[in-house]
């Protein structure tokens, strides 16, 4: 079962919509499973049109509160709390100026000194629910995706479970799969991380802006501590040609494969996107989907080429 993530260095080069449609053409030649580890902002369900299948809870971390019982208002927690998590408040019950205090749960970030330092034991932390996770049936195949509560901590951790039930559900099928497919999240912290490691090739969408260069370079260094062969493809390549050079020129230097000439500039794209669509399934003949069926034919040899094409 070969891996493929798709990543960018920064959001907005078109990566879930590349990784969609890659999606779409392996499904029609192999056994597919999809993760969506973007789980910070989850949005390739609005083009796969997934079926909800199964739902979980996801629980990370602690969340803290005090009882205003045994509180004494001494102020120890207040003046631990380095996060302003620490508001007082006053109790009707107590006889009394002394106040009470309670945890502004937003604004806390679950380190536990306040409860640590209390001398009454008034702190408790408990288990807190942090997202969800979900398995989906689309025509593509599985899948995997997850929503992170706003706010909350933990993104690498639910990205590493979600992956986990992804490799785990996927062999206990009877169908076979031979590719799953992870849409990382953009950037290089530890959510690409956790959607990065163990993968055997990387494909990194960038487009032809003013920063691309800059954060393709980025994610590269991230695949070579890793391990991780990279293949480049520009996305709205003729956009700006003299800057898709500019990248093209750079990954020679580097010896990094660019694949094809690049994915055009397509109204096609823009209309499927808008429509909650894969752009395939609207035009296949289009500029920008012949382009992404070329990538896939790249990646299909360059997956499989130690076990013969199979």
């Amino acid at each position: 079962m070969k891996q493929l993530v798709v990543l960018s260095g920064k959001g907005g080069t078109g990566k879930t919509c590349v990784a969609s449609s890659i999606a779409h053409l392996a499904s029609r030649e192999i056994g597919v499973g999809i993760v969506d580890a973007d789980v910070d902002a989850s949005n390739m369900e609005l083009l796969l049109s997934p079926v909800l299948r199964e739902s979980g809870e996801f629980w990370s971390g602690l969340e803290f509160e005090i009882d205003a019982t045994a509180c004494t208002g001494c102020g120890r927690c207040l003046e631990v709390c380095r996060f302003d998590a620490v508001l007082p408040s006053r109790s009707k019950g107590r006889s009394d100026d002394r106040p009470v205090y309670r945890i502004d749960g937003n604004a806390c970030e679950g380190c536990g000194a306040c409860a640590h330092e209390c001398p009454e034991g008034a702190i408790e932390g408990t288990p807190a629910l942090t997202g969800s996770t979900y398995r989906s049936d689309t025509d593509q195949g599985p899948l995997f995706h997850a929503r992170l509560r706003a706010g909350a901590e933990n993104s690498g951790k639910l990205t590493s479970t979600l992956r986990k039930q992804a490799r785990e559900r996927l062999a206990s099928l009877e169908e076979r799969t031979d590719l799953i497919i992870i849409d990382g999240p953009p950037g290089i912290g530890c959510p690409v991380i956790s959607a990065s490691t163990g993968v055997d090739m990387a494909l990194l969408v960038t487009e032809p802006g003013a920063s691309a260069l800059h954060d393709l370079d980025r994610a590269l260094q991230t695949c070579r501590h890793f391990g991780i062969e990279p293949l480049v493809v520009i996305n709205k390549s003729d956009l700006n040609q003299s800057n898709a050079q500019r990248i093209r020129d750079h990954c020679d230097r580097s010896g990094v494969r660019v694949a094809g000439v690049g994915i055009p500039f397509d109204p096609t794209v823009v209309e499927a996107v808008s429509r909650g669509t894969l752009p395939l399934l609207l035009d296949a003949s289009s500029p920008a989907c012949v382009a992404i069926e070329d990538v896939w034919s790249e990646l299909r040899e360059r997956l499989f080429a130690t076990r013969g094409g199979d």
